[in-house]
C-alpha cells in the first residue's frame, strides 16, 4: 500500500461513553489509522474488531458508535473531529428491529411454497441528511443477524457501490467492511455516464426500470434473497422533477416502507397524498444525525474524482493500474440520446430529439479522460440500455494518426465486449 509511511507518531487514544459517537473527518491529503482497544464499537453498523488496524483514506467522513462504551486509538491527523452523546441511533435500531419481524413475517407466509417478499426499504431526504450511512447501517445489522438484504444505490452523483453515474445493486451477504466498502463482484450496474438525472431524465427512468426488473426476476429463484428485501438510496434532489423521480422509484420498487431522513414535513405530506393508494406503505420520518457534514459543490466533485480514483487505484491504492492500447476499428463507441449536452429534456422534445436514441461516437480526442463503460450488449440498438456493464475504462490518449486508442484498466484482461458507452464522466488523476 502506498499509504505506508505517511504516518507521524500522532498516536491517541480517545474514550467513549455508551451510547456516544466520535464523528471524524480525516484529513484531506493524508489518511488516518483506527483501531478499537476494548469495549464494543462500530462504524456504520460494522463491528470493529478488537486490535485490528484501518486506514480511512483522505476526506472519508465517519463516526465510531458504542452502544455500552469502547476505548479507540487512532494514529494521524483528522480534519475534523468530535465526540457526541446525542444520536439517533435508537431510533435508528427501531427500525431495524421492525423490519426484521417484516422479514421472519415473510418467511413464514409462502404463496406457492415461495416466501412473500421482505421488506423494501426506500431512503429519501434533503443532501447531506445521512441517506447512505442509515442505509449501511440498516444492511450491516441484517447481515449480522443472518440476512441477505439487496442494496440499491439510485444516486448518480455520489453512488456508493462503484463509480459516479451509475444504476446499481448487490446483495449484501456479510456485513461491509467501513473502508473497503460494498462487493463488486456480485453487482448489477448499468451506466448512467452523468451525475445529475436531468441530463436525461427519460435514461434515468429507464435504467430505474430495468434494475427493478431485473432484481425481481432474480428473486423469484433466491427464496433468501426475496425474504430479505431491500434497502433502495436515493438522490438528495427532492423537489420538482427530483420528486417525481422519488415517486417514480417508489412505484417502480413497489417499496413498503419509506424513510424520510430529516424535518421535511412538506416532503412526508406530498409523499402521503400521492401515493395514497398504496395502502401498505408505511412511513417512518426520523431525525437526522447532528454528526451530518455538509459537502459543498467543490467538495462533492473532490468526492467523485477520489471514487473515480478508488476504483481503478482501489480505496488504499493497493490495485494494479493496467495500460492498454486498442485499435480503432476494434471498439465501437455509442451515446444514449442524440441531443446535445447543454440542452434540457424539455426542449429536447420539442425539437423532436430521442433521449433513449443510440449514437455511434467519432474516435478523436475529445474522449481523452472520459470514462467509458464497457456493454454486455451484443448489438448497438437499445440492447445497450438493457445490457449491464463489465467494467469501465478511462481514456488517456487517441492517436488518429495510428487509429489507436491508450487507455486504463483497473484489469490486465483484454475487454470483454467491443461496445463502450460514453457519457459525461470524466477522471483527471490529481
Amino acid at each position: 500500500m502506498s499509504y505506508g509511511g505517511e504516518f507521524g507518531p500522532q498516536i491517541r487514544r480517545v474514550k467513549l461513553e455508551k451510547q456516544s459517537e466520535f464523528r471524524i473527518e480525516v484529513q484531506r491529503t493524508r489518511p488516518l489509522r483506527l483501531r478499537l482497544l476494548d469495549g464494543g464499537a462500530e462504524i456504520f453498523g460494522y463491528e470493529l474488531p478488537h486490535e485490528v488496524w484501518f486506514t480511512f483514506p483522505p476526506r472519508m467522513i465517519f463516526a465510531v458508535f458504542t452502544w455500552y462504551g469502547a476505548t479507540i486509538e487512532t494514529d494521524g491527523i483528522t480534519e475534523n473531529e468530535y465526540t457526541s452523546c446525542e444520536t439517533p441511533m435508537m431510533s435508528y435500531l427501531r427500525v431495524h428491529n421492525s423490519l426484521l419481524v417484516e422479514r421472519h413475517r415473510s418467511t413464514s407466509s409462502t404463496r406457492d411454497s415461495v416466501p412473500s417478499q421482505g421488506p423494501r426499504v426506500i431512503i429519501v431526504g434533503d443532501t447531506d441528511s445521512g441517506k447512505s450511512t442509515l442505509a449501511k447501517m440498516l444492511l450491516n445489522w441484517a447481515a449480522k443477524d443472518g440476512w441477505k438484504p439487496t442494496y440499491v444505490d439510485l444516486n448518480i452523483g455520489q453512488s456508493s457501490i462503484t463509480i459516479p453515474g451509475t444504476v446499481s445493486a448487490t446483495p449484501i451477504e456479510m456485513p461491509v467492511d467501513p473502508v473497503e466498502g460494498f462487493p463488486l463482484d456480485k453487482a448489477i450496474v448499468h451506466y448512467f455516464g452523468h451525475t445529475t438525472p436531468t441530463t436525461n431524465l427519460r435514461l434515468y427512468k429507464s435504467l430505474v426500470e430495468e434494475l427493478a426488473r431485473e432484481l425481481k426476476q432474480e428473486s423469484f429463484g433466491n427464496a433468501e434473497s426475496r425474504a430479505s428485501g431491500m434497502v433502495i438510496d436515493t438522490m438528495g434532489f427532492i423537489v420538482r422533477q427530483g420528486y417525481e423521480l422519488l415517486l417514480h422509484a417508489i412505484r417502480t420498487f413497489n417499496a413498503t416502507v419509506v424513510i424520510v431522513l430529516g424535518q421535511e414535513e412538506t416532503l412526508v405530506n406530498d409523499l402521503k397524498k400521492d401515493l395514497k393508494f398504496k395502502k401498505s406503505l408505511q412511513f417512518v420520518n426520523l431525525e437526522k444525525s447532528a454528526g451530518v457534514f455538509f459537502r459543498g459543490s467543490d467538495f462533492r466533485k473532490t468526492l467523485r474524482n477520489s471514487n473515480i480514483q478508488n476504483y481503478f487505484y482501489g480505496v488504499t491504492n493497493d490495485l494494479t493500474v493496467y495500460t492498454k492500447t486498442v485499435k480503432f476499428s476494434d471498439v465501437q463507441v455509442y451515446q444514449i440520446g442524440d441531443f446535445p449536452e447543454t440542452s434540457s429534456s424539455t426542449s429536447a422534445r420539442r425539437r423532436g430529439n430521442d433521449p433513449l436514441k443510440i449514437t455511434p461516437v467519432a474516435i478523436d480526442e475529445h474522449l481523452v479522460n472520459k470514462v467509458l463503460a464497457i456493454s454486455y450488449a451484443k448489438q448497438p440498438d437499445h440492447q445497450i440500455i438493457s445490457s449491464i456493464v463489465a467494467g469501465f475504462v478511462c481514456i488517456k490518449n487517441v492517436n488518429t494518426g495510428e487509429e489507436r486508442i491508450t487507455y486504463i484498466s483497473p484489469s490486465a484482461a483484454e475487454l470483454p465486449s467491443k461496445t463502450l458507452i460514453l457519457g459525461t464522466l470524466e477522471w483527471r488523476v490529481t
